[in-house]
Parts: C-alpha cells; structure tokens; sequence
C-alpha cells in the first residue's frame, strides 16, 4: 500500500462536509476570523459569558482546516516564548502566573471536551523527554533545572526508567512532566465547531477574508460588520493585507504508521500514552494515537519563499523519508510496518518567537497567536483571555504577560527565506555534529544559530 500524502492531515478520516459559506452581508456583535483553535475558543467563551452576544465566525476552508487539524496532538504547558525574556520585562511572579494558567488550561480543555461530549482520545499521559547522545543529555538536564526553577513538577528518570515506559533505542537520559495530554486534533476542533454552534454561534466556512478593518471583514461573498473584529489566523496571517511580514509560517510535517500489532506495542511499552520529544536541535515529537499507530514529526522545509502556505498538507516525499529514518532510529521494532500517511502543517513564528493577546479599545480590533507551535493548549487560554478582554472584564487572564504584547515585523525577501533557511541547514548540522563528537557541549553551529535567531 501506498503512503497517503497530504489530504490536509491523518487527522482526518474523510475530510468534513463544508458548511455554507457567507450568504452576503450580515451584522454581529463580534466577528471572529478564523476557525481554528483560538477562533473557536473564544467563540466558546463569549457566549457562555453572554449567550446573547451574536457571534460569527468566517473561515477560508472548513474548522480545523490549518495547524488546528493538522498538530502532533500534544495539549501541553509549554510556554509559547521564552520565560527568561518576559520576566526581565514583566517580573517573575507574572510569569510564573502565565505558566500556572497553561497548565491549569489543560485541565480546563479536558473538562469542557467532557461536558460538551467531544471525543476526542484524550489522556494526560504527562511529557517523556529523551537524550540520546551527550550534548542532548547535557541539554536535557539544563532544561530539567528551568522547569524546576520555574516551579513545574518534573521527574529524572534513568535510561531504565525512561525504557521501562517506551523502550526507545539509545536513551541516555529522559525527564517526565505531567502537564501534558495526548488528543486527537481534529476530533476536538470539530467537537469545538459543533460546540459552538449549539450555543448559537454561526460559523461560515469557505469563506476567506480579505481584508479586516475597524468595524468588518470582508470576504468575496460579503462583508461582516461588527464592533468587535477579531483575527484567529495563526499561519495563514502572512496572506492578509498588511500582514506579509507580521509572523512567519512555519512549516512542521508529520507521518503517521498503520496500526502496530499488539506484540509489537508489548516490546514498545507505552502504555500510559506519554507525548514524547528530544532534545536534538532538530527536535522530533511524537505520540501513540487512538487508534495505536505511531504518529511523528519535525522540521523539514521550514520555511517556504515569500511566506507561502502548502497546498493541502502534501509534503515531498524526502520528508517522508526522513522521518520514517528518525522512526526507525528509535524504534527498530516497527521497521515492517508500513507509513500510512505523511502531511504539513504551518505555525506562526513573532520574530521575538513570543506570542501574543490584543485587543485594541481605539478600534476594538484583536487578535491572538504567534504560538511557536506551541498552540494547543495555548488558544484555549488565548481564547479564554479575548472573550474576558471583548467584555471589559479585568481578570487574572487579562493581567498575564503576553497580553498587549507586540513583536516587530520579519525581514523582507530574500532575508526572510536566507535567514529561516539557513539557520535550520545550522540545526541539522549541529546534530550531526554533535552526534559524530560524542561531545556532551552543544555545537557552536547551534549556538550560533540560537544567537542570530533570538530562539529562546
């Protein structure tokens, strides 16, 4: 059998029925762009708020359609910046309060997936961060300090430790968290659209903007008006009018196997269904999906000239290669087994790799994201923190860090695509150089790369 390529995501079994698009020109109170993630949330939370508040959401293609649909599935507590950064700006305390609501956010989409009926193959199997040479260990045990320094409850584990969970090849070292859960994307933002919908929010698909100003957005079909105008476009942002250069899509692929047999999984172990990761300059992450396939994924074309998106997740077919070649690398045992499908996705990237929560009072327009892939559960508490921010309410949300943030614009062309590309040609590199030394220092290729890039 063949590997499925592209088709937006695994994720989806068959792509999903569009809804109707935008019949012509409408009025709401709140208009929101976008019907990923965050678009969806915050429609959530401003109706539960207010069921009276006539909320409508304008989508290009269908809910989930982008990083939404399309994500390695890991609802986790990592901050989508760098903690060291906003503390120098915004003291400590701000910043510890920003990490206790990510991961209490969780939480929070655990128990609305449950009271809305979302099936969506969630368990808090918690993080497993693996080593597998020296520089990596070296790594591992630094960021093991951080999240400690940061108050994060996390566990050392031994390599007999880490393969008493997973019995992955070559693990020196591994630390394990439990802020994080294993979902299937697409059945939660699908369960989110329907979601919302039943609390009266109209959600129009095929329907893509082309420009958002005070007061509208409007589409080829018609324009929405409405006092409050809110973008939710994540990486797809670069393809509005003046917004080329304001975040850059990254693009990160994934692959996914058949179902492994279950002789297989009793070698394998992962049985609490942890979200697992490296510490490699070109990082993997990976899970145990509902349906017992290993679905995995890492940088390959990072960047496309001129912020162009892909078409339909189909990713060439050196991507799919090489990541089977890291697969294979870390779990021998399902060499046999065949991908079944391998596709993309973009995430936005603020060129501080900050993101960021606005509401703008002088022209009641917003926006959320720059999530650094990042975003699972990041747009739960985003879009938590834009309906408390559309309703005037001053909260413990309203208060954190990344709120009113603001990152200045990437550089134009060709510096964008040199830069982005180069630093990531540095990345693979460092890890093959790291991997040949035996060294437990960090490449001086990485390092300068971390410098130029301002990579948290």
């Amino acid at each position: 059998m063949s590997t499925r390529n592209g088709r937006v995501s695994h994720w989806f079994a068959t792509l999903p029925t569009p809804r109707p698009r935008l019949p012509g020109d409408r009025d709401a109170d709140v208009c929101i762009v976008g019907a990923g993630y965050t678009g969806l949330w915050t429609a959530y939370y401003l109706k539960k708020a207010d069921p009276g508040l006539r909320v409508t959401v304008l989508e290009a293609r269908f809910a989930g359609y982008g990083a939404s649909g399309r994500n390695g599935g890991w609802l986790s507590g990592l901050i989508p910046g760098d903690r060291n950064r906003m503390a120098k700006e915004h003291g400590r305390e701000r910043v510890v309060a920003w990490q206790r609501a990510l991961n209490d956010a969780i939480d929070e989409v655990i128990a609305v997936a449950a009271a809305e009926g979302i099936e969506a193959g969630i368990v808090k199997g918690g993080n497993l961060e693996i080593a597998r040479n020296p520089a990596q260990a070296a790594r591992l045990a630094a960021v093991l300090a951080e999240e400690r320094r940061w108050g994060n409850d996390v566990t050392e584990l031994t390599d007999q430790q880490a393969a008493q969970r997973i019995t992955f090849d070559r693990v020196s070292a591994a630390y394990h968290t439990p802020h994080c859960a294993r979902v299937q994307p697409a059945a939660l933002v699908r369960g989110l659209a329907h979601a919302v919908e039943r609390l009266g929010v109209t959600v129009y698909e095929r329907s893509p903007v082309i420009e958002i100003a005070q007061g509208r957005a409007v589409t080829v079909s018609g324009t929405v008006r409405a006092p409050v105008v809110l973008r939710a476009t994540e990486g797809f942002t670069s393809a509005l009018p003046g917004l080329h250069r304001r975040w850059l899509p990254m693009n990160s692929s994934m692959i996914a196997t058949d179902p492994i047999p279950a002789a297989i999984w009793d070698e394998i172990g992962w049985q609490e269904r942890e979200l697992v990761g490296d510490t490699a300059h070109g990082f993997f992450y990976a899970q145990r999906t509902v349906d017992d396939r290993i679905a995995i994924g890492g940088r390959s074309v990072p960047y496309r000239f001129g912020s162009r998106t892909d078409l339909d997740g189909r990713v060439p077919a050196r991507t799919i290669r090489s990541l089977t070649a890291v697969l294979h690398s870390l779990l021998p045992q399902v060499r046999d087994v065949p991908i079944a499908h391998g596709w993309c996705g973009v995430l936005a990237v603020p060129r501080d790799w900050q993101a960021g929560v606005t509401l703008d009072r002088t022209t009641e327009l917003g926006w959320a994201g720059g999530y650094v892939g990042h975003g699972v559960t990041a747009a739960n508490l985003a879009g938590h923190t834009l309906a408390d921010l559309v309703a005037g309410r001053r909260t413990e949300r309203t208060e954190l860090p990344w709120v009113g943030h603001r990152s200045r614009n990437w550089e134009p062309e060709p510096l964008r695509w040199l830069g982005v590309r180069g630093l990531y040609l540095a990345y693979r590199l460092a890890d093959r150089h790291e991997e040949r030394s035996g060294s437990p220092r960090t490449s001086p290729i990485a390092r300068a790369a971390d410098l130029i890039t301002r990579k948290p």
